[in-house]
């Protein structure tokens, strides 16, 4: 008996053991799930399509670059608070603009990259006021040049843009989000109208730059998101456009997404892509 009795007691304390580390690993298991969860870096770059103009509600701290609090990155960290945006896009940055001015927001730690720009590089505010100005024929060479240079000259130097993004972040996510054709073929664009040549020839160019944009995301490895399918129907001119036709009020925001192109084109393509 007396030898059941110390082999009871040792299988006692065993167990009792046993459950105090069991205990103390639950305790330590626990901390992790109930400490936040670190901050991941979102960094967007580009110009005034991301950053927002046309859509109003600009950040006073953001000067000439004009970024609006309802840009599509803007929109999309609100939905992933997990993320930390950091916003460096301007109004009317090209490439160089891009590498030279906002680059510096990368880090080896930032998890995710967005990026629109090229357009200003491919001479898209004189292109536009060509067509608005003058005639069917101005309007198709203008936009035939520059569709070239997006076709040709433009990939390599965005080509080379993503890769530097790339050796700066190398574990980010990198996206890059293409133009839309900004004109619907039918409706009325008030108060200057516009031909059936020339919508043809500006939306031409609109997918000239959206080519050349995914030709360079291939050679550079990244991303393309292609935002042509999702303003279909919803371009400058037609009945629901999310596209600003002539804008009298704000020059700047003539042919750029509005309040809902950045909504429900953009950051809602950005949402179902990632996120």
């Amino acid at each position: 008996m007396k030898v059941k009795r110390k082999l009871m007691r040792r299988l006692t304390s065993a167990v009792a053991a046993a459950l105090m580390t069991f205990a103390g690993l639950g305790a330590a298991g626990a901390a992790p799930a109930q400490a936040a969860a670190p901050t991941a870096e979102y960094v967007a770059l580009g110009d005034s399509y991301a950053s927002g103009v046309g859509a109003g509600s600009y950040d006073p701290a953001s000067g000439d670059c004009k970024r609006s609090t309802k840009n599509y990155p803007h929109l999309w960290a609100a939905a992933n608070p997990e993320y930390k945006l950091k916003d460096v896009t301007c109004s009317g940055a090209k490439i160089p603009d891009v590498r030279a001015n906002q680059l510096s927001a990368l880090k080896p730690t930032t998890n995710l990259v967005t990026l629109t720009v090229g357009g200003n590089d491919a001479q898209f505010a004189p292109v536009v006021e060509g067509c608005l100005t003058k005639d069917d024929s101005y309007c198709e060479t203008g936009t035939i040049w520059a569709s070239y240079y997006a076709r040709n000259q433009m990939v390599n130097e965005l080509s080379s843009l993503y890769k530097d993004i790339k050796a700066r972040s190398p574990k980010a996510l990198i996206l890059v989000f293409g133009y839309p054709q900004a004109i619907s073929t039918t409706g009325t664009c008030a108060p200057i109208e516009l031909s059936a040549r020339k919508r043809t020839a500006m939306n031409g160019f609109a997918d000239a730059l959206a080519e050349g944009t995914k030709k360079a995301t291939v050679d550079a490895s990244v991303y393309f998101v292609d935002m042509r399918k999702q303003f279909a129907g919803h371009g400058a001119c037609g009945t629901a456009p999310w596209i600003h036709g002539v804008n009298l009020a704000e020059s700047a925001a003539t042919f750029h997404p509005n309040a809902a192109g950045q909504e429900q084109g953009y950051a809602a393509k950005f949402l179902a892509t990632w996120g």
